[in-house]
């Protein structure tokens, strides 16, 4: 199994370096392996990523009158995938609030249902902090 380490791209415009928040979140939801499915197949990638979510990057695309368009299959590229990443916490989490980044990732964008997900927010701050 292969591990992808994502590093920061001069090409996504963000004023946050989410990286190290990235490449935490893969290794727990897939071992950092972008062709990784789950056993459902609706969560696929490195980041795990639904066809909801590729829904929710192309709603925010079309509101920022971007012609740019993500597919399900883009979902395999660990570059998309960070992207698509950047893109939702550039809407959602503006204050760049790394708790509520991981904790959404999880739980979803809308409401406060991010705030109940400290198991998984635990876990992934054990490989955010350096831990395994």
């Amino acid at each position: 199994m292969s591990m992808v380490i994502l590093a920061a791209s001069a090409q996504t415009k963000t004023t946050y370096d989410w990286t190290k928040v990235i490449n935490a979140i893969a290794q727990v939801e897939s071992k950092g392996n972008p062709k990784a499915v789950n056993k459902n197949g609706n969560c696929v990638g490195l980041l795990q990523i639904t066809p909801i979510l590729v829904k929710e990057c192309n709603n925010i695309l079309k509101q920022k009158k971007s012609s740019k368009r993500y597919t399900l299959s883009d979902r395999r590229s660990a570059e998309k995938s960070r992207e698509m990443f950047i893109l939702l916490q550039e809407h959602f989490n503006k204050e760049h609030n790394v708790e509520k980044a991981i904790k959404c990732w999880n739980g979803g964008f809308y409401g406060r249902a991010w705030k109940s997900k400290n198991r998984y927010y635990r876990k992934v701050m054990r490989y955010y902090k350096g831990g395994d």
